[in-house]
């Protein structure tokens, strides 16, 4: 059964920007909460993001996460108003590679389900997933070039590997959303669908791979990323050396026993 969502809240406002919940069968939606900021990436909810995906990512019990803002907005970018007297040196004393790490590195497969803006640190939030689902109302953006900076969470490097340099120049030279099917048509989003199947679909696609054995899981997600930046060669060998390791699990004795035995098979991450 469903359990009941926890918060995590902002301690100076009290205010309950994420929401963590747990579905069935170790499917866990985490949810952005502050929707009278457009879900705007306060340093408060960064922090929030950073511990939820720490707890997450060592927790054997989770098997895919779902991250999303909700049915209206995923998040409209960074906090603008925290920024505004930032000299260099307190950007740099943010060290925002270490708060997004959690997500980076998270083990556990992650889909963003993303209705509404995607904006600046929204977008580079939605690419630290694994897997995209937008709505038809959905748009995609990096306009931080329009306030006089650039992305600095990923939007650059994340962006080109995704989609190219011609379509990503575009994105960050203009600043120009683009919608849902332009993002699915270069390679952005995994899939598009209605508005109000967005988490629907996140939900039915999480738990599908939530059953799938968590090892395996695993495993694939580590050589799929480690091998984006490797030589063909280097990333083949990664990926020899995952599939012979996954031979020594009992999830793969379960699922090839299965499969002669024409029964489901029951993955324990063993």
């Amino acid at each position: 059964m469903t359990q009941p969502q926890t918060a995590i809240e902002n301690k100076e406002s009290t205010e309950q920007e994420l929401l963590v919940q747990r579905e069935e069968n170790g499917v866990v939606v985490v949810r952005l909460n502050r929707p009278q900021a457009t879900n705007a990436l306060s340093l408060s909810l960064q922090a929030a993001l950073s511990q939820t995906f720490q707890q997450l990512s060592s927790d054997d019990s989770v098997r895919c996460i779902v991250l999303t803002g909700g049915e209206k907005v995923f998040a409209a970018g960074g906090d603008i108003k925290s920024m505004d007297s930032c000299g260099p040196i307190d950007i740099l004393k943010r060290h925002t590679e270490r708060v997004w790490a959690p997500i980076e590195k998270c083990p556990k497969p992650i889909i963003a389900a993303v209705c509404g803006y995607a904006f600046g640190g929204g977008s580079e939030l939605a690419m630290h997933c694994d897997i995209i689902i937008a709505g038809q109302g959905a748009s995609f953006a990096q306009p931080e070039i329009r306030i006089g900076i650039m992305p600095g969470i990923g939007g650059t490097q994340r962006l080109v590997r995704a989609v190219g340099k011609f379509q990503a120049m575009r994105i960050l030279l203009t600043g120009k959303p683009i919608s849902a099917d332009e993002a699915y048509a270069m390679g952005l989003v995994s899939l598009v669908c209605p508005d109000d199947q967005v988490i629907p679909e996140a939900l039915k696609m999480a738990k599908l791979i939530a059953h799938m054995p968590p090892l395996a899981v695993e495993q694939i997600k580590e050589v799929v990323i480690a091998g984006m930046d490797a030589s063909l060669d280097a990333a083949l060998l990664m990926e020899r050396k995952a599939n012979q390791l996954l031979f020594a699990t009992q999830d793969q004795k379960e699922g090839m026993n299965a499969f002669i035995e024409k029964r489901p098979a029951v993955f324990k991450g063993e």
